[in-house]
Formats: structure tokens, C-alpha cells, sequence
């Protein structure tokens, strides 16, 4: 595609993301551009492994367990599971990446959902990497924004009378200028997602879209650990906030800072026992839990958790 040719902002960032050569396509993508919970450390395992140990008893502890995290990446939260998984849970990367070779063997590793399991199914930041259109009201309503290459932007078409509803319901433009991103798709993937499990917790994890103040819109990119305007080359990540209320149906919306604090996540500076070796390492988890509860970070995060109690094969 040349900088001439134009494309939805849906189009672009598949193409950008997914697409030959895309962003995501290489192993451990994320971890060389962004940090996220994942990259914290042990205490972000230790909280999901409580979670998971919560949904795994209230099923009666079925043997065909499974954990899926959805948007893999290099596998880290994965890992970090493995020894609580131990003989209990199966453990199972979705990723449209390779494999990461240094992933411990017992985890599984493919490019899709299996099509029904039982168990808890965790998307960390993978909503808002689920391609979506812009559209900005103009004098003549809201259109679509088309992208070239080189990021370049233009008025482009109407929309779908489907986009046109879902606009209509969840994201009231009011001055011509204001921007926002269409949801419907994400709406759509967490669906599809959900309806996979048998029995279980889904969650969602990402940043919330706001329309009230985000009239400008939330699309941007990442680029070397660094916030930069979204350019559909291939060479950023290209993300937008998550508008949760549009997916939640039944499910409950929390803060990533009080659903942690319900997981036994606090934060506070251990006090010194007479072992330096323990003092260290309490200081240093106490660190990665102050860094997740952070609300000015990664503490904003929403949680959508959403529940499926159906029953026994």
C-alpha cells in the first residue's frame, strides 16, 4: 500500500497489526515496545493465580481446567503460572505469534480459542488492539476517517447503518471535530470469546474509553517504550481505550485497583524481621504490587469480569 492509497482506520490497523509482517506477527512483540501487567513481575502472577484458584473451586476443581490468555505475547503471565498450575490447570497461550521459544514446555500454545473449555479465560490489553474505525463529526454529520501508510488522515465515507446505531447508542458526538472509535467489532470479538466457555470467568483488562472526555478519541501508538502518533506501518503497536459499558451486558465493571486489593494485592513496605535476604525480597514485591495498584497507571486499568455458570459435561 502506497502513502496515496486509503484505507479505514479498521482496515489500516489490521493490516498494520495482524497482517504479513505486522506488528504483532513477531514473538514477544509487546515486551520490546510497552509495558504491561505481565512485565511487573511475580506479583501479577501470584494475583491471577489467586483468581484462578477461586474459579477453579467454585467448579468443584473439574480435571479438564483450563487457563487461556488471550493476546499471549511473549507468554510471561503463562509462565509465571506454572508452578501454581502444576497437575491442576492446563495452561494455553492464544497468540497470532510464533510460539516464544523459551516457553516452558507444559504450556500450550496455538493461534485461536479452542471452541468450548471450562475455565477462566484472561484478555490483558487485548480489546483495545482488536481493530476498529474513527470516525469525526463534520458539518455533514460523522464520517469515517481514512489512513495511508504514512499516517496521513482524510474525511472519508458514511458509515454502516450497524456502526451508525452502535454510535448512536454508545458515543454521542456534540461539535463538529470531536472523534470517536467504533466499538461494535470489539463488542463482537469479546463476545465470540465469551461464548466459548462452558463454565467459567472471562476478564478483561485495558484502559477505559471515556466519550465524555475523550472527544477527541483515544486511537495513538507505541513505539520503543515511547507514546507516538499511530503511523499503519507495521513498525508501532496501534491501540485505542476500551469502551467497556457496550460489552459489559451482565457482566461487573471494577477498578484494576479494587480488584486487585479483593485478590490480597496491598502494596505496603514490609516491615524488617532481622533476615535481609526476606526484607529484600518483600521490598521488591511490594514494589510490583504498588505498581499495579497505581492509579495514576497501571491501577486505572478496568476490570470487565464476566461469568458463566453453566453446567457439567
Amino acid at each position: 500500500m502506497g502513502a496515496s492509497e486509503w484505507r479505514t482506520w479498521r482496515e489500516a490497523m489490521t493490516a498494520a497489526l495482524y497482517g504479513p509482517g505486522g506488528f504483532y506477527r513477531s514473538s514477544g512483540a509487546p515486551a520490546r515496545h510497552f509495558r504491561t501487567a505481565a512485565h511487573t513481575g511475580p506479583a501479577w502472577a501470584a494475583a491471577i493465580a489467586a483468581l484462578v484458584e477461586q474459579v477453579h473451586d467454585d467448579l468443584d476443581r473439574p480435571p479438564d481446567f483450563t487457563v487461556v490468555d488471550l493476546g499471549a505475547g511473549g507468554g510471561e503471565l503463562l509462565t509465571g503460572l506454572t508452578e501454581a498450575a502444576t497437575g491442576r490447570w492446563q495452561l494455553l497461550g492464544v497468540d497470532v505469534a510464533p510460539r516464544p521459544a523459551e516457553l516452558p514446555p507444559e504450556i500450550g500454545w496455538r493461534p485461536n480459542l479452542p471452541e468450548r473449555f471450562a475455565g477462566v479465560i484472561l484478555a490483558v490489553e487485548w480489546l483495545d488492539v482488536v481493530p476498529v474505525d474513527v470516525v469525526e463529526l463534520t458539518d455533514e454529520g460523522p464520517r469515517l476517517i481514512e489512513v495511508a501508510t504514512d499516517g496521513e488522515e482524510r474525511i472519508g465515507p458514511d458509515m454502516t447503518a450497524a456502526d451508525r446505531a452502535w454510535l448512536d447508542r454508545w458515543w454521542s458526538l456534540a461539535e463538529v471535530g470531536d472523534r470517536a472509535e467504533l466499538g461494535r467489532p470489539r463488542d463482537e470479538a469479546w463476545a465470540d470469546a465469551v461464548a466459548r466457555l462452558q463454565r467459567g470467568v472471562a476478564v478483561a483488562v485495558d484502559y477505559a474509553a471515556m466519550p465524555a472526555r475523550d472527544v477527541a478519541g483515544t486511537l495513538t501508538g507505541y513505539q520503543d517504550g515511547r507514546q507516538v502518533v499511530p503511523i499503519p506501518d507495521g513498525s508501532m503497536d496501534i491501540t485505542a481505550h476500551v469502551l467497556f459499558e457496550s460489552l459489559a451486558g451482565d457482566g461487573e465493571l471494577v477498578s484494576q485497583r479494587d480488584a486487585l486489593r479483593r485478590l490480597g494485592v496491598q502494596g505496603q513496605r514490609p516491615s524488617y524481621d532481622g533476615d535481609p535476604g526476606s526484607y529484600l525480597t518483600g521490598l521488591s514485591r511490594a514494589g510490583q504490587e504498588a505498581e499495579l495498584l497505581d492509579m495514576g497507571g497501571l491501577g486505572a486499568f478496568t476490570w470487565l469480569v464476566q461469568t458463566v455458570r453453566g453446567s457439567p459435561t
